[in-house]
């Protein structure tokens, strides 16, 4: 099988877990879009999966695929997922050459006819070195240059880039450059210089600084849902409200009204009848009441109060969970924080983000030969003339 080594594409790595490689990669692929016609993408080795039609597909695949819709086989996209058994099948039965040939087939398909290809890792440099298909083993295979995702500092973050730049270089693989993600706003100025010193010492370029924004960060009522395993009462058209402050309902339920607030998630005991009761006499007096973020109803006690019908019929999202309160709360601060499909206010956040903050045409230049680079400019300029043809004649119908 020969591999496709004409389509331009780029490898996304980071130097840790949830460093922000997938929120680059959705980004970039938005910035790619409104450059090139045709976008690719494939994340070859998936650690996190969910089953759609029978078949393991990586969580950010999903994630792309229903953001962008790039008509792609979702197979394609996400050719191997890593199950608890994956590992030991492998050591016991594995075949190298079987693996990557699994992942060259996939790329081809997944690129064919594409303007450029997004290729996600799996983390760090070495993930994925027990089955012989690391980040760095991948981006070999795929004859792909690489960017790594870092957190953003001085100290520990170079030292971190500096690890993972050694195994690609090992295996040939030529890092184009870093992006320090999740850097306070206003410390962006003052890192620069010395991040773009540091990293330029190790031979590589200073692509972006990524701000921390704190709505990123949030979870949703809807993770909140999924990650500990609720029940639905109400509102679950109301999931992706956001979670910016969690408030444990145990004083009285004067004291709890003074914490309900937009944002705020109310946990409480399902015996709090008193306390629901307050909520529904008073919330017609306190309209904000009503973008709580939601309720939780904790140790699967269901109450039986008509305050509670109330709030289900005004759509407040109610999660009853079988859990107890203190339980919930802590689980919730040290949640993983990931992008859900549809969250169409954070995915518009992401996308104005590495746009603002990332040296795309850089990337591109480093990737892409000069006269790829003009015809590239030229589909771009004919991209947005179609594009503003189309929200004309879009408006002239409304």
């Amino acid at each position: 099988m020969l591999l496709n080594k004409t389509t331009p594409r780029i490898f996304i790595a980071a130097t840790r877990q949830n460093d922000g490689k997938t929120t680059t990669a959705l980004g970039m692929y938005s910035s790619l879009r409104e450059r090139f016609d045709r976008v690719g993408y494939i994340k070859p080795i998936g650690q996190r999966f969910v089953e759609i039609s029978g078949k393991k597909i990586d969580e950010d695949t999903v994630l792309i695929n229903n953001t962008y819709h790039p008509g792609l086989p979702l197979e394609a996209m996400s050719p191997i997922a890593v199950d608890p058994w994956f590992t030991r099948y492998y050591l016991d039965k594995g075949d190298p050459a079987e693996l990557q040939g699994r992942v060259e087939n996939a790329f081809n398909r997944a690129s064919w006819e594409q303007d450029f290809v997004v290729i996600e890792g799996s983390g760090h440099a070495g993930v994925g070195s027990v089955f012989n298909m690391s980040n760095a083993h991948v981006a070999q295979a795929l004859q792909s240059k690489a960017i790594i995702v870092s957190r953003g500092g001085i100290g520990k973050p170079i030292d971190e880039i500096s690890l993972n730049l050694a195994l690609f270089e090992k295996l040939g693989v030529e890092v184009i450059g870093v992006i320090f993600n999740q850097v306070q706003p206003d410390k962006i100025d003052s890192l620069h210089r010395y991040a773009q010193k540091g990293v330029e010492r190790l031979g590589v370029k200073l692509l972006g600084i990524i701000p921390t924004i704190r709505d990123l960060q949030k979870p949703t009522f809807g993770q909140i849902c999924s990650e500990l395993g609720g029940r639905w009462i109400s509102g679950s058209n109301q999931r992706h409200r956001r979670i910016g402050k969690v408030a444990i309902a145990a004083s009285s339920p004067e004291n709890v009204g003074r914490y309900l607030a937009p944002e705020v998630l109310l946990v409480a005991g399902g015996d709090r009848v008193l306390m629901l009761d307050y909520i529904s006499e008073n919330i017609d007096q306190h309209p904000e009441w009503k973008q709580l973020a939601g309720l939780v109803l904790t140790s699967g006690i269901m109450p039986d109060s008509d305050a509670l019908k109330k709030l289900q019929e005004l759509g407040l999202p109610i999660l009853l969970l079988e859990l107890d309160a203190f339980t919930v709360a802590t689980r919730i601060n040290r949640m993983t924080v990931k992008t859900e499909p549809g969250d169409q206010r954070k995915i518009g956040m992401i996308q104005d983000m590495i746009r603002d903050h990332v040296d795309v045409d850089q990337i591109l230049a480093s990737v892409m030969s000069d006269s790829e680079l003009a015809a590239a400019r030229v589909k771009q300029q004919q991209i947005q003339v179609k594009r503003a043809v189309k929200r004309q004649a879009n408006r002239k119908q409304a």
